[in-house]
């Protein structure tokens, strides 16, 4: 338990971001160290943080690697991953080295298409109030286009009226999805704005309640594709690609085995979209309930042995990323990024993202079809738990060498090494 004294600090969301820092440490008992290590953690980037989020203190560092070796759609691109996960930069670097001679990743898109959902309850109708929304299609059009004109000036806007009635345990409850391109941006605050803007009406003309009205991040109309082949000299040769489509198999058909799966995908997924300030969260939660849009959660990818007995991977997946707003526009580090990828449209940003995320999976499979994960995750991890144990300088490559060269990547054992190192012994 912590020596916090007090939860309740008055006023404290009014204080500058020093100010809190040190009230903080007051009821939490920190020391001068500890304080000092919060405030240099925020490098000059205090401020940026605080417009951010609330109540404001530091910010917290996520190393940035540059996966290498992506080709994507025929050309060359350098990828930005945020991530503190030892292996997960290597494992793409890998990947994708070795399959560029057969042209890297090839992706498709359906488009920046959003939706945001209406709930409608008390109505003894709800089939009857299905009807009734459809016959205002028109006039919902015109309220969502009213609401966002920046974006129809763009090309984009409302697009389609889809709507359901589901059973609950509370009975039937109409739900009107508005589906709206949101071009460049996420489009999160744009949809959320115009079922805001539709539920009054939709009541008016109904008779029944509004209650919720938001998006959902099952973006299952914005979805990003990517196949890749990889020769089966480059995987290890035969044994192995089967094993790895045993693997896959395993994934496909076990939830326990699909959810470790799956966060290996997302190990390159979720860094790509951390790194241009893009929502983890909402990807997150969609890929996942993508993942178990069949009735049972399964493999987010495929994978398949082509005519020539060549390893066919493929990823299908929402990507509901933006190139404006939130962080990816205001946050230096997130645009250094983007520059970097040279993306120019959110489209284009997400076809990269899911091709790290196929790499990513093929990296993994590949290494637990072979020497299992811990070889080459451990090896790097070897730096990291040199620094847990307080190595410093040239101190960490020689207790991280004599890990790996023990082949037993652990604490006691790293501090063991440290103490003879400085001993002199």
């Amino acid at each position: 338990m912590s020596d916090v004294t007090s939860s309740r600090i008055e006023g404290f969301h009014k204080m500058d971001p020093a100010a809190r820092l040190q009230a903080v440490a007051r009821q939490a008992g920190l020391d001068n160290e500890a304080v000092a290590g919060l405030a240099d953690a925020a490098s000059g980037q205090i401020d940026l943080a605080d417009r951010l989020v609330e109540n404001a203190i530091t910010s917290m560092a996520i190393p940035v690697g540059i996966a290498t070796n992506m080709t994507v759609d025929g050309r060359d691109v350098l990828v930005p991953m945020a991530t503190e996960e030892s292996s997960v930069i290597a494992a793409v670097c890998n990947s994708a080295k070795r399959c560029r001679a057969t042209g890297g990743f090839k992706t498709s898109t359906s488009g920046p298409v959003m939706a945001a959902q209406i709930q409608l309850l008390d109505a003894s109708d709800p089939e009857n109030v299905r009807l009734k929304v459809l016959e205002r299609y028109d006039e919902i059009k015109a309220i969502c286009d009213e609401t966002d004109p920046l974006l129809l000036k763009f090309g984009g806007g409302f697009r389609e009226l889809d709507i359901r009635v589901i059973d609950s345990a509370e009975g039937p409850m109409t739900i009107v999805h508005i589906v709206v391109d949101t071009r460049d941006a996420m489009g999160a605050n744009a949809v959320n704005s115009m079922a805001e803007a539709l539920a009054p009406k939709l009541e008016e003309w109904t008779g029944a309640r509004s209650l919720l009205r938001i998006l959902t991040n099952l973006a299952d109309r914005r979805v990003a594709r990517v196949r890749a082949v990889w020769p089966v000299e480059e995987i290890g040769g035969e044994q192995v690609r089967d094993d790895m489509l045993s693997a896959y198999y395993f994934a496909d058909s076990d939830p326990y085995r699909a959810a470790t799966h799956n966060k290996g995908i997302m190990n390159g997924i979720s860094a790509v979209v951390l790194a241009t300030g893009n929502d983890t969260r909402a990807i997150e939660a969609g890929a996942h309930a993508f993942a178990a849009k069949d009735g049972w959660y399964r493999s987010m990818s495929r994978w398949e042995k082509d005519a020539d007995g060549n390893l066919v991977g493929i990823l299908e997946m929402p990507m509901a990323v933006g190139l404006i707003g939130g962080a990816t526009k205001i946050h230096p580090t997130a645009q250094a990024n983007l520059k970097i990828l040279g993306v120019k449209t959110a489209d284009e940003l997400a076809r990269i993202i899911v091709s790290v995320g196929l790499a990513q999976n093929f990296g993994a499979m590949r290494a637990l079809a072979t020497t299992g994960i811990q070889k080459g995750h451990m090896a790097l991890h070897a730096q990291n738990v040199a620094l847990m144990v307080g190595a410093t300088g040239d101190e960490i490559d020689k207790v991280a060498a004599e890990l790996k060269a023990l082949g037993k990547v652990r604490q006691d054992i790293a501090e063991e090494i440290l103490a003879r190192l400085r001993s002199g012994a």
